[in-house]
């Protein structure tokens, strides 16, 4: 009897060692599971901060400014009573073709409407368009003046000034090829984004060849340098004595 108990007990004892191992182990994975999602979620933390500092569609690449043949066009308003060119569009003809002439375009086109209600007054101010153009520093050679069809109902048509000639752009605003909803989750802008400034900063360049390359220095005014030095050091000496 005491051989069998003591048997017993022994074969119990052992049974239970592997059991425990057993027992112990899965605990050790299971900690080394969760310490490798720990890690694994604390570095997909880190990257996800690193493409969020650094989004890779930057709107100057998706609407970049770039130098192509463009037309820059003027409206004149006319309305069918006028006998002249107002002061302000006057000022606004000449403004345009100073910038003509700050231009390398040859021809600037003038055209007038025929056909519509305001067509007698628009061939009258053509006369003084030319005129205003020509103190503008433009030679009559260098002044195109054609007609186009207008519509003989609807609003007046304007007399449109227009010369080609090299102009930074960039690609036209108002797309949306995708939801807006499918850029909040990677933190992205969407496609539209930055269009507006870019023509905006397009519009405002005087010589797109400046994106080119920079032009080169203006020679150095000797006579300038001496009076500025000479005043300065007047201006030192009379502080020195006082």
């Amino acid at each position: 009897m005491t051989t069998e108990i003591e048997a017993t007990t022994m074969h119990e004892g052992r049974s239970s060692m592997p059991y425990d191992t057993h027992r112990t182990a899965i605990r050790r994975a299971s900690a080394l599971a969760l310490m490798v999602a720990c890690a694994g979620m604390l570095a997909s933390c880190g990257n996800s901060q690193m493409t969020t500092g650094s989004i890779p569609d930057d709107y100057r690449t998706r609407h970049p400014i770039v130098l192509a043949e463009g037309q820059s066009t003027l409206d004149v308003p006319v309305a069918s009573g006028d006998i002249r060119l107002s002061i302000g569009l006057k000022d606004m003809v000449r403004g345009f073709g100073q910038k003509f002439v700050a231009s390398p375009a040859g021809v600037i086109q003038v055209q007038v409407p025929h056909g519509s209600v305001n067509a007698g007054a628009a061939s009258k101010l053509a006369g003084d368009i030319r005129r205003t153009l020509g103190q503008s520093g433009i030679s009559p050679q260098r002044i195109l003046m054609s007609s186009y069809a207008a519509m003989p109902n609807g609003d007046a048509a304007p007399i449109r000034l227009s010369y080609v000639t090299t102009k930074a752009m960039t690609s036209q605003c108002g797309n949306w090829p995708e939801d807006l909803s499918d850029n909040t989750t990677a933190n992205r802008n969407w496609y539209n984004f930055g269009c507006a400034s870019q023509n905006n900063l397009a519009a405002q360049i005087a010589n797109p060849s400046d994106l080119i390359a920079p032009r080169a220095m203006t020679p150095i005014d000797a006579a300038q340098r001496g009076q500025v030095i000479s005043d300065y050091r007047g201006e030192n000496t009379t502080t020195t004595g006082n």
